[in-house]
């Protein structure tokens, strides 16, 4: 039994609840078995099958009595399970925000999905299973061997022995059975990030032409995961036959026993067949157990799983409150420095660093100079050393949920759930009213995008919906911007996937936006620079240069001149005072 069980809220008075219905329950398999026992015994003794009316018509009651008990059990362990599985799934997820990207990433995306989905799933069918059945294992076979006590003590006798060598078994192959079901579940989570990692990766493995050599570590991953499923099902296997075999070796016994003395005289035919019928009753529980366990072990794995996330330590203050950003809100950072795995620095800004207000900073360097890094710092993605303060009051970091509030996020490829098009627009405010939509929808410039809609905002996009260009998703990251209105907007490389045209239409629309905001742009494309008020040129994870942009570029030798026009014979296009490509 998984001992953490009992951890869960509102499982003790669960349990009592369901102790109690088994209680009622095994009262009635008894009274069912004392109606049969005398009913039959009647009709062997000559008795007409009219005088055996009432004791029919008791059997029958009994019976539904019990199914009405396991009924309502039944109920009660599927709204528990329904309630602490959503329970579950959203605290899962809010443990996951605190602890930040990093830590997911040491998770695994493909394992995080496939725990919030069929994790939760299979976690709510172990509960829903097993409680239930648990309850009567632990209830109904003590009443039933305490009541043949008292009608045939050799048959209890033989009950008992052959209860505790099955519990001894049960036992034993459930250790078999966990080792089993945790090198499974550990495979399925390394097929699962494998899974997600390939889709995400097999334009690039195509572009390599390496693409046939990855089949075969999908197949060594599946091959894998295949062998420890079966593995787990030799063991279930075994663990059934050992049910079976022991229950049924414990009712012929039984039946032998009383055989002999229905034979030698020394038993009546209605204690006989009263304890003929209890015997199966008395192992039923037990083997509904047995196979449960194993029909539920992956729920179990799952529960530990999401246990594990919860008890995880969260390294990073998240509550503290940081104040509203206004026009004249200030942040400084010195000396901040993000590290990776094995400590790697990422991103180390050793100078004084200041965002002012309302304040248009360009972020633009080379790929992997740190740009992602630098504005997922920002959004308080990223824990980092330093010192940091807003407004001249420090700040331990900028994980925290007042700060995040306040910040919109359009990464290069902005994420489309699977809602209908209004819900994927209301993603920053689900309360956004009809009218907000419709105006966010117009300044996105999506209107002919869903006039084309067969249900207009109704219909369903991302996966299994509307497939949508680039270009209509980054719309509809603005469409949630404008919808947002909050003070901080951060962009990375928002148009880096993006031809010219869809590139000049986005922009057109994007930069009424930056009114009235603090702005933190990274990209490639350095015409983006003209609409900025400060300018951050990176390399190799720190600040080279930084500083308004026709100064910058005024500069004979400066790396953003350098990066603008690398080549002499390279034309560039003189616009506000400075050449860009």
């Amino acid at each position: 039994m998984d001992r953490s069980l009992f951890t869960y809220k509102g499982i003790k008075s669960v349990m009592v609840a369901l102790v109690i219905l088994s209680i009622i329950q095994g009262f009635s398999i008894i009274m069912q078995a004392i109606y049969l026992a005398t009913a039959l015994s009647d009709l062997f003794a000559g008795h007409s099958f009219q005088a055996v009316s009432g004791q029919l018509l008791g059997f029958v009651i009994a019976i539904i009595v019990r199914y009405f008990m396991q009924s309502f059990k039944n109920r009660l362990a599927y709204q528990f399970a329904a309630k602490t599985g959503t329970t579950y799934r959203r605290a899962v997820i809010e443990q996951l925000f605190r602890l930040g990207s990093v830590e997911l990433s040491h998770i695994g995306t493909g394992q995080t999905v496939t725990l919030m989905m069929e994790g939760v799933a299979k976690f709510r069918r172990y509960l829903e299973l097993f409680l239930p059945k648990f309850a009567s294992m632990a209830v109904i076979p003590l009443m039933i061997g305490v009541y043949l006590l008292f009608v045939d003590l050799k048959s209890a006798v033989v009950l008992g022995l052959t209860f505790i060598i099955l519990i001894g078994f049960m036992i034993l192959l459930g250790w078999a059975a966990q080792k089993n079901a945790d090198a499974k579940w550990a495979s399925y989570e390394k097929l699962s990030n494998h899974f997600v990692d390939s889709l995400r990766g097999i334009e690039t493995l195509r572009y390599l032409g390496i693409s046939r050599k990855h089949e075969k570590q999908i197949a060594f991953v599946s091959e894998n995961y295949r062998k420890s499923t079966m593995s787990t099902l030799k063991v279930a296997f075994l663990s059934s036959f050992a049910l079976d075999f022991f229950t049924m070796l414990g009712v012929a016994t039984i039946a032998v026993f009383l055989g002999v003395q229905l034979i030698n005289g020394t038993m009546m035919l209605y204690p006989a067949l009263l304890a003929l019928i209890l015997a199966p009753e008395f192992f039923l529980p037990v083997r509904e157990v047995g196979t449960d366990f194993h029909a539920s072990l992956d729920g179990q794995e799952a529960g530990k799983a999401m246990q594990a996330v919860l008890n995880s330590e969260v390294t990073r203050e998240t509550t503290a409150v940081v104040a509203a950003w206004t026009s004249t809100s200030s942040l400084t950072m010195n000396n901040v420095v993000v590290k990776g795995e094995d400590d790697a620095v990422r991103l180390q800004l050793n100078d004084a660093l200041t965002f002012k207000g309302n304040q248009k900073i360009g972020v633009i360097g080379a790929s992997g100079s740190g740009k992602s890094t630098f504005i997922n710092l920002l959004g308080g993605f990223l824990e980092a050393e330093g010192t940091m303060m807003q407004d001249s009051q420090p700040i331990s970091s900028l994980a925290q949920a007042s700060w995040q509030e306040q910040v919109t996020f359009i990464p290069q490829h902005p994420y489309v759930f699977h809602l209908s098009l209004r819900d994927n627009i209301r993603f920053y405010r689900p309360d956004a009213s009809e009218d907000e939509v419709y105006s966010a929808v117009k300044q996105a410039g999506l209107e002919d995008f869903v006039a084309q809609l067969p249900d207009g905002l109704d219909t369903y996009v991302g996966e299994s919906g509307r497939q949508m260009s680039g270009g209509q998703e980054q719309r509809v990251a603005l469409a949630r911007a404008y919808i947002a209105r909050r003070p901080i907007m951060l962009l990375d490389e928002p148009t880096a996937h993006l031809d010219i045209e869809t590139e000049a239409e986005l922009k057109a629309t994007m930069v009424p936006l930056f009114e009235r905001k603090l702005v933190v742009l990274a990209t490639h494309r350095l015409h983006w620079m003209q609409q900025m008020d400060w300018v951050i040129v990176l390399a190799q994870g720190q600040i080279v240069e930084q500083g308004e942009p026709e100064k910058l570029y005024a500069k004979k030798r400066g790396l953003l001149r350098a990066s603008l026009c690398p080549v002499r014979s390279l034309t560039c296009y003189k616009i506000r005072g400075f050449d860009l490509i």
